[in-house]
C-alpha cells in the first residue's frame, strides 16, 4: 500500500489567506521530505472553508521546492474552465512537473461553485458540461483538427481551431509532457457513481473521498470494475485510492483526545455536518442506512470512519479497511489546519515512519 496526501484545504473562516497558502506550500514541502508518494490539492472558488480556487498554481510553486512527490489536481471541475485554456494549463504544468502530475477531473461536488458558473446542478448539466470537456481536451491533446469546437451550441464554451500556417509557426501546439496525457484520477461519491463508470472504461485511477462507511465503498469498485468488464479492460485495484481523516498520536487515548477536541471535529461540525445536511443529507455517512441523522456526529465518525489511535491501532484500523474493501492501492490521509502545527507534523510523520511500515505485505 502506498501513502498519499488530499488536501482541499482545510482552513477556518477568519484564517488570512496568505498565510494559509503559505501553510498549505509547506505542508507539501514537509510530506515530500517524509517519502510521501503523491499529494492532491482541491479546486473551490466559493467555500471559505476550502480556500483555493487554482490548484495548479500552488503545484507550480511546489514543484521546485519537493524532489519525490507526484502531485496532482484534486480536481479540476471541468464545469468551472474553458476546455482550450484548461487543456493548455494542465500541458504547460505537466512540463513543468517532468511526469510528476496527476491530472484530477470532475464535475463538482459544491453547489454554490457550480451556482457562479450558473450551471443547472438541480437538472445535472454539471456532468454534460464535464464528459463535453473532457473529450475536448484530450482530443485537443491528441489530434487538435481545424474547425469550430462548442458546448451544447456555444451554451458555455465556443473557440476555433485555426488553419496551421507553418511558415510563421502559428498554429496550436501545446500537448503535454506525458503521453497521451498525465494520468487521471476521478473522484465517486455516491454508490454506482458515474465518474466511476468512466474510470472503468477507460482505464483511469478511481479515488473514493473521505467521508465514506464500507457499505458504500464497496460498490465503488465494483462499479469500476463492472464498467472495465464491459469494454474489456482490466481493473486494478492498486489503482484504487480511498481518502480517509487519519491521525497519530503515541497513545489512542491522546489522539482520541485531540480529534476531539481539535480541528477534526471543528471541521465536521461547522462545516461538512451542515453542508451535508443542506445538499445531500446524512445518510452518506451512515454504515447501517437505518440510523438516526441523530446519531452521527464526530463521536460515531471517529469509531466508525477515522483511523485515529497510536501506530499499532492505525495499522490495524487501516488492516481491516483493506480487507473489508477488498483492496486498494493508496491510502489518501486527508489535509487538516492543526494548532499548534507540529500536532500535524508529528501525526503525518509516525503515519509514514511507524504505521505504513506494518502494511507493506497489503497489495
Amino acid at each position: 500500500m502506498k501513502l498519499g496526501y488530499f488536501t482541499m484545504p482545510l482552513h477556518p473562516p477568519g484564517s488570512n489567506q496568505t498565510e494559509t497558502l503559505e501553510e498549505d506550500l509547506e505542508q507539501l514541502i514537509r510530506l515530500d521530505e517524509l517519502k510521501y508518494d503523491e499529494a492532491w490539492v482541491g479546486e473551490h472558488f466559493t467555500s471559505v472553508w476550502e480556500n483555493i480556487p487554482s490548484p495548479d498554481l500552488l503545484i507550480a510553486q511546489a514543484l521546485p521546492v519537493t524532489k519525490h512527490m507526484k502531485l496532482g489536481t484534486g480536481v479540476s471541475c471541468m464545469p468551472n474552465h474553458n476546455p482550450v485554456v484548461l487543456a493548455n494549463r494542465i500541458a504547460q504544468l505537466d512540463h513543468m512537473a517532468k511526469g510528476r502530475l496527476y491530472w484530477g477531473i470532475g464535475s463538482g461536488g459544491l453547489t454554490s461553485d457550480l451556482e457562479l458558473f450558473d450551471v443547472d446542478y438541480k437538472g445535472g448539466e454539471q456532468r454534460a458540461i464535464t464528459n463535453e470537456a473532457i473529450d475536448t481536451i484530450l482530443q485537443l491533446w491528441a489530434d487538435p483538427k481545424p474547425g469550430l469546437y462548442e458546448q451544447q451550441n456555444g451554451k458555455r464554451w465556443r473557440f476555433r481551431v485555426p488553419e496551421p500556417n507553418y511558415e510563421v509557426d502559428l498554429y496550436y501546439h501545446m500537448k503535454p509532457f506525458q503521453q497521451p496525457h498525465p494520468p487521471i484520477g476521478v473522484a465517486g461519491l455516491s454508490p454506482n457513481s458515474e465518474t466511476l463508470v468512466m474510470a472503468g472504461e477507460r482505464g483511469w485511477m478511481p479515488m473514493s473521498v473521505n467521508v465514506l462507511p464500507i457499505r458504500i465503498l464497496k460498490t465503488h469498485f465494483e462499479t469500476v470494475e463492472s464498467s472495465a468488464n464491459r469494454v474489456n479492460r482490466p481493473a486494478d485495484r492498486a489503482t484504487w485510492r480511498i481518502a480517509r481523516d487519519v491521525h497519530v498520536a503515541e497513545t489512542t487515548e491522546q489522539a482520541r483526545k485531540e480529534v476531539l477536541e481539535g480541528c477534526f471535529a471543528e471541521v465536521w461540525i461547522d462545516y461538512f455536518f451542515p453542508f451535508l445536511r443542506m445538499v445531500r443529507g446524512m445518510d452518506l455517512l451512515k454504515e447501517d442506512p437505518a440510523m438516526s441523522d441523530e446519531e452521527v456526529g464526530v463521536e460515531y465518525l471517529l469509531d466508525n470512519t477515522w483511523i485515529v489511535g497510536d501506530p499499532d491501532e492505525c495499522a490495524r484500523k487501516l488492516r481491516k479497511l483493506h480487507e473489508d474493501v477488498g483492496g486498494f492501492g493508496v491510502l489518501l490521509a486527508m489535509g487538516h489546519e492543526w494548532r499548534p502545527k507540529e500536532i500535524w507534523d508529528r501525526s503525518m510523520t509516525m503515519l509514514a515512519e511507524e504505521v505504513m511500515p506494518q502494511l507493506q505485505d497489503l497489495s
